[in-house]
Formats: C-alpha cells, structure tokens, sequence
C-alpha cells in the first residue's frame, strides 16, 4: 500500500502525531454575531422589523451549524452547506435592504441625515463593514467547495491563489486559506477597489469581487460626498 505524499490539511499535524484537519468555527462565528449586532444599530428605517428577527436567525442558524459539525469544519455534509448558505444569504439580504434605503435617502435628499453628518457616516460605515462580512463569507464558502471541503482535499483547484501559495518557503507545508484570509480578501476588495496580493482564477470568484467593488464604491463615494455636503 502507497503512502500519502500529499498534504493532509490546514494544520499539518497534531500533539499526538495525528492529522489535524479542519478550521474552529469562533473565527466565522464572531462574524456572523458581529453582523447581527450591526444590523441592530441601524436606525430604525434601515433595519428588518422586528429589530430581533435579524440576530435571533442568525443566531440560531450558526447553533444548527456548529451543533451539526462540532469541533473543526470537516463534516461535508449537503445540508450543512444548505443551511450555511442560508446564513450568508440572511446576512447579504438584510444588509441589501440597508443599503438601498441609504442610498435611495441619500439620492433623493432624505431630511433623516440632513444635519447629522455623523450620524451619515456612521449608518454608512456599519453598511460597509457589513459588506465586507458579507463578502468574505461567500469567498470562505465557495472557494473550493467550501471550509469542509478544503479540510479533506487541500490540493483541490483553487478559485483564489493566495500569496502563501506561491511562496511556498514561507508557508507550511499543505498551507489552506481560512476564514481570515477571505476576510482580509474582502477588505482590501472592498477598500482597493481591485484585486491586492489575492489572484481570482476562478471567472465566478472575478464577478463577485466587482460586485462587491462597485458595492463599496458606491456606498462609500455617495455617503462621504452627502457628509462633506452637510459639513459644509
């Protein structure tokens, strides 16, 4: 029987000498809650009514996750991804509802905002760090089948080619991107508006880092020019 050459998984190996597989779920659990709570700090015009409903799904939904796959990420199970999915959608779409009442209240000259520059700037950045959860989670979940499905086949074809990819000696051996490399993806995305050290090869992983470009570039041109416009 052949031996593995290959790499065994994010973490190489173990205090016992076994493979040590699979990412702790508290990184993408504190994003998750943070964007709950974010949403919760919306004014009241901008936020999904009742004000629980957001944090309470959200909630809910991560303990369905973590409850399913306890320990570290590496159950690859089709209603584990259904329900994961469903959580970042929840996210996107609740924030999607935020931001169009921003933007449509900034266009049409809202009196919500009309001398309370602080006030603007802070509904826009929550808006913004939002998206930028939002973003990385989709990144973190569909780069490669997902978090599960990285634990078990490392070497699968990558939908983003990280730096410690292609400069091997500086990365361990089997090195696998987790949730705080897609979170750092999307934040240079979001504030570059362009691709930094992370290369998109996949076409999908291209339009979905325009779209949150465009996103943040809108959020943050129309806010900060509404804002400069009140101080003034």
């Amino acid at each position: 029987m052949r031996a593995s050459t290959g790499p065994v998984g994010p973490s190489s190996v173990g205090p016992g000498g076994g493979a040590v597989r699979g990412e702790h779920w508290w990184p993408v659990a504190v994003a998750v809650v943070s964007a709950g709570l974010l949403h919760v700090a919306l004014p009241a015009s901008y936020r999904v009514d009742p004000v629980w409903v957001v944090p309470v799904v959200l909630f809910t939904l991560l303990v369905v996750l973590v409850v399913g796959d306890p320990g570290r990420i590496d159950r690859e199970k089709a209603w584990l991804r259904v329900v994961t999915e469903s959580v970042i959608a929840f996210i996107t779409a609740s924030n999607l509802y935020a931001g169009i009442h921003l933007v449509s209240d900034i266009l049409t000259d809202n009196k919500l905002f009309a001398n309370n520059a602080t006030g603007l700037l802070a509904t826009g950045g929550v808006t913004w760090v939002t998206n930028v959860i939002a973003f990385a989670l989709w990144y973190w979940d569909l780069d490669r089948g997902g978090a599960a499905a990285r634990a078990h086949r490392p070497a699968a074809e990558p939908a983003f080619v990280f730096p410690e990819m292609q400069h091997t000696a500086y990365a361990p051996a089997g090195w696998v991107p987790r949730f705080a490399d897609y979170l750092s993806l999307s934040f240079w995305t979001a504030t570059a508006f362009s691709p930094t050290d992370v290369s998109a090869i996949k076409r999908w992983a291209k339009l979905l880092m325009m779209v949150e470009a465009a996103t943040s570039l809108i959020v943050a041109t129309l806010v900060i020019a509404r804002a400069i416009n009140i101080l003034q």
